[in-house]
């Protein structure tokens, strides 16, 4: 028997709990340990029971949660040596801001933006008090105070009780959530990290882990190296690493295999490479990329770096380029396919869903090739095989 259960997949955060009858892996940790370990419960899966934490690369959407979690369960990493290198850099520590003051930093931005279009508003609005004045009279330098805004000098200053009305209008609930979002990781990959710290290095962590974690956050219990194309195996699990293609130190797949069955494991990656279709053959479980619809990302809210990174070839799989996949190069024989790392910015589910049983035509059947879809906001039910 072997079991798959994804946690949370997408920009936020990502992992996954691979286990045979005997052995349990969690591939990635990118939720806070906290979290990771209230999905684990959720699903019925016991942490204290991983044998292992295996990493495919070193952005924080795979490994927010590594340190604490690692320390926590008292168990070994597994790594490339580049990732595990790349990793250490990432943690070691540096002059930043915090999670809250991250937050903090927000909210104050958007407090201003709310003074300066009510400031604006009230300025539009105001009756022309002085008609036989000429119209440049209002932009004279005396009327121009130190922030650039202007100012009609027959309005009277903007009240900050109307400025607070306004704000305090807001639901007190959409302001909660607003503080308690994840940071996106491909766009604010330091916040991510940060958020995932402020949440676990909080008073219900030991006082010694919250030292040691702040004294040494790179340390792990045990590291373990392997290298890409070359077999491992941890427990009765055999695992194949093979390369991808990502803007990372060294990023891998994976194919796991124990008791006569297979699971493949394929995101992060601008295209599918030979190796990377050969290497996804005869699964019976396939894990593969689906992150954006490209329309939805070149229109989208990301900034045009991040865009163009994304649809680099070593970026992230479009919906398109995995139903190319499904449709030319996959072999057919999985259980199930499921779609993952969906973009909450530039992807629905319907649309990647769509493109991938398009693609899969007539293979599709309740008993094979079923299409699901992996979450972000919660964990998927175990698939059992």
């Amino acid at each position: 028997m072997m079991r798959m259960t994804v946690l949370a997949s997408g920009s936020k955060g990502n992992s996954a709990v691979v286990a045979s009858s005997r052995t349990r892996i969690l591939v990635d940790a990118g939720l806070s340990c906290r979290e990771l370990m209230r999905r684990m419960h959720q699903v019925g899966e016991d942490p204290e029971k991983l044998d292992a934490i295996l990493i495919t690369h070193e952005h924080a959407d795979h490994v927010s949660g590594l340190p604490v979690l690692a320390r926590r369960l008292d168990i070994p990493v597994y790594f490339t040596e580049q990732t595990h290198r790349a990793w250490v850099r990432q943690m070691t520590p540096r002059t930043t801001i915090s999670y809250k003051q991250w937050i903090e930093q927000q909210r104050r931005e958007k407090q201003e933006r709310l003074e300066a279009q009510a400031l604006a508003h009230q300025i539009a609005t105001a009756p022309n008090r002085n008609d036989d004045v000429p119209d440049d009279h209002f932009f004279l330098s005396d009327a121009v105070p130190a922030d650039g805004i202007p100012v009609d000098p027959g309005i009277e200053p903007l009240e900050s009780s109307a400025v607070h009305r306004h704000t305090e209008s807001a639901p007190a609930s959409s302001l909660m959530a607003e503080s308690a979002a994840v940071p996106d990781a491909t766009i604010e990959p330091a916040m991510a990290l940060a958020a995932a710290a402020e949440e676990d290095l909080c008073d219900d962590t030991s006082r010694t882990l919250r030292e040691s974690i702040r004294q040494n956050p790179s340390f792990l219990p045990a590291v373990e190296y392997f290298q890409a194309g070359r077999h491992l195996a941890i427990g009765d699990i055999d695992i194949t690493p093979f390369t991808i293609p990502h803007d990372a130190a060294d990023p891998c797949g994976f194919v796991f295999a124990a008791e006569g069955l297979r699971v493949g494991f394929a995101t992060d990656l601008g295209y599918m490479p030979p190796n990377v279709k050969l290497a996804l053959r005869n699964c019976d479980v396939l894990l593969i990329e689906s992150n954006h619809d490209i329309e939805m990302l070149r229109d989208g809210p990301y900034p045009w770096s991040v865009k163009q990174r994304v649809l680099s070839r070593v970026g992230h799989l479009s919906n398109d380029a995995c139903a190319e996949f499904l449709l030319r190069d996959y072999d057919g024989g999985a259980a199930y396919v499921v779609l993952a790392h969906l973009s909450e910015s530039n992807n629905q589910p319907d649309l990647a869903r769509r493109a991938a049983e398009t693609a899969v035509g007539d293979r599709l059947s309740l008993l094979g090739n079923r299409i699901l879809l992996a979450p972000q906001a919660e964990p998927m039910a175990s698939l059992c095989l």
